[in-house]
């Protein structure tokens, strides 16, 4: 794995964010986070913790379900992005996958991921040489080409998705819960190819998600949401081995056993909320 340091060049940074939506309900409370260029950063936490807010109010889909940005600000390359629309985003290179593997389902694999270089401007031949490249990391996406998207499985779903952005040739990829749903060894099969994406490509990922076990042991660095506020964060490693992280987000006793029952308990007594 790349050792991407939180001393790198940010490329991405959330400052201390309110989000309220239908101008009542607060969601986010002061969230913060900083993404450096060229990393894996995880976004952890149950569901509900805000995790997908967070990811629209850096590619700014709240307004699209009467969210707003009150408070705070968000950055991309050291430019305020927060006030500008979606369109614009993706023209900076940041590009969210939706929870849910979003495909249009009437239209083939390969016409799916066609649309993701709608936007592009460089030719046939980058695009053609970009689809030969998605393929070689998804070659079930090859095999199943031709096929209605609305026909394939969860999982080639998933990859379709991630492949659609993949084809607007992004310098940030905002992933939302790519495992939900999917049986353990896809959940492997997918991080495994993001590992490689953002090695061999120099994609940065920020992905949220819920199980944590998995995204730590893919990201660099992460951080935990829980009601609308950032908990903890730090390298992927340490969070790894955390004793807060391991009874809470790993179900794990100090031992290493899984205990729910203890784990239960320990919600009354984690560190923050005291």
């Amino acid at each position: 794995m790349l050792d991407v340091s939180q001393d790198q060049e940010t490329l991405l940074e959330v400052n201390n964010i309110e989000v309220i939506y239908n101008h009542v309900i607060l969601v986010l409370k002061g969230v913060s986070l900083r993404v450096p260029k060229g990393g894996i950063t995880a976004l952890l936490g149950g569901n509900g913790a805000g995790k997908t807010t967070t990811l629209k109010s850096i590619s700014n889909l709240l307004q699209s379900e009467r969210g707003e940005v009150t408070k705070g600000m968000v950055s991309y390359r050291g430019e305020r992005v927060d006030q500008t629309d979606p369109a614009e985003m993706v023209r900076r290179g940041v590009i969210q996958v939706m929870e849910g593997r979003h495909c249009f389902e009437h239209l083939t694999v390969e016409e799916n991921l066609m649309t993701g270089a709608y936007t592009r401007t460089d030719g046939s031949a980058a695009i053609a040489e970009d689809l030969e490249m998605v393929y070689r990391y998804f070659p079930r996406l090859k095999e199943r080409r031709k096929s209605l998207a609305g026909y394939t499985s969860g999982g080639e779903q998933q990859m379709c998705a991630i492949g659609r952005a993949l084809m607007s040739r992004p310098e940030t990829i905002l992933l939302d819960e790519p495992s939900m749903g999917l049986a353990p060894q896809l959940v492997e099969q997918i991080f495994e190819i993001v590992k490689s994406v953002n090695e061999n490509e120099g994609v940065t990922f920020l992905l949220a998600e819920q199980n944590t076990n998995v995204a730590l042991r893919y990201a660099h660095y992460g951080y935990i949401l829980e009601s609308g506020r950032v908990v903890m964060d730090g390298p992927a490693a340490e969070l790894r081995e955390n004793p807060d992280v391991k009874e809470f987000y790993l179900g794990m006793s100090e031992d290493g056993r899984k205990s729910y029952r203890d784990t239960r308990s320990y919600r009354r007594r984690k560190r923050w909320l005291s």
